[in-house]
């Protein structure tokens, strides 16, 4: 198992961050269009995770996360157009359903796949708005969570984490106090450092899930519970020291941070936090 990228999955990463970069401000369909154009969705499961890790970087407001690592693990294909999964047995939070153009489910009949304009998908409020979480109510669901959607929210969740560190980076080089800047404080390195310790290793694990994935690995299921208790884990690390280095400015709308903070929380909180997926490697 090859832990390195190689150079073309190198050359990919440095596509996909410069166009994110570059496209970030266009509207959400023009988003959309460019990913499909590009052919991200149908990346194999190690690039999928070099895209979607720099989508989360960006608070990527499209319904790419949900149709490649919701709908396509559990349908089999692509959807025609966007799509998401129902399989955790409940079909209370589901990511994307109330705009989805196609809906797999897991029922104790096997996955259906339905038109999502058929299915009452009710949006919720979430402290997110930005985000599309969503309430399908349908008898006979099984739960069946695939690694993939494990992996996808533990990699994007690792990405929201770079963006909160890399913010926090430069905060704390142009805030000054006592005619210095703070990040001179041996305090504030090492809050820094604490964030910087907590990606690497969520990162590394959300990357081995992958691989896991991609070759078949008889782990592939330890190594997503793995990943996401890593990812929650991160998060919560960068959002405490993320906020309280921001000195609480990470509640205003007006700062980005507010907005990596929130999607880094969100991906705790989809499919299981870390601490109910460390029980279940205990298992």
């Amino acid at each position: 198992m090859e832990f390195e990228f190689d150079d073309e999955q190198r050359l990919l990463q440095r596509v996909v961050r410069e166009t994110v970069t570059k496209s970030r401000s266009l509207p959400e369909k023009q988003l959309w269009d460019t990913y499909l154009e590009l052919g991200w969705l149908e990346a194999p499961p190690v690039e999928l995770a070099i895209v979607l890790e720099e989508l989360g970087y960006v608070a990527d407001p499209t319904p790419f996360l949900a149709t490649a690592t919701w709908f396509a693990p559990l349908a089999g294909r692509l959807p025609r157009g966007s799509g998401t999964g129902v399989f955790d047995g409940e079909g209370k939070f589901v990511l994307d359903a109330d705009r989805a153009d196609e809906i797999a489910i897991l029922t104790s009949e096997g996955v259906v796949v339905r038109d999502g304009k058929d299915l009452a998908a009710e949006r919720l409020s979430v402290f997110d708005p930005t985000l599309h979480i969503a309430r399908v109510d349908v008898p006979d669901l099984v739960a069946g969570v695939p690694d993939l959607a494990l992996m996808g929210l533990a990699v994007s969740t690792v990405g929201s984490c770079r963006r909160i560190l890399d913010l926090v980076v430069a905060h704390v080089k142009q805030r000054h106090q006592f005619g210095v800047p703070i990040g001179s404080f041996q305090a504030v390195k090492h809050k820094a450092a604490d964030m910087y310790v907590a990606i690497e290793r969520a990162k590394v694990l959300a990357y081995f899930s992958a691989l896991t994935i991609a070759e078949d690995d008889p782990r592939r299921g330890r190594a997503a519970a793995m990943a996401k208790a890593a990812a929650g884990d991160c998060q919560r690390v960068c959002f405490q020291n993320g906020f309280q280095l921001f000195g609480a400015m990470g509640y205003t709308w007006e700062n980005e941070l507010q907005i990596h903070l929130k999607r880094a929380k969100a991906g705790d909180l989809l499919l299981g936090t870390a601490s109910e997926h460390r029980k279940a490697l205990l298992v």
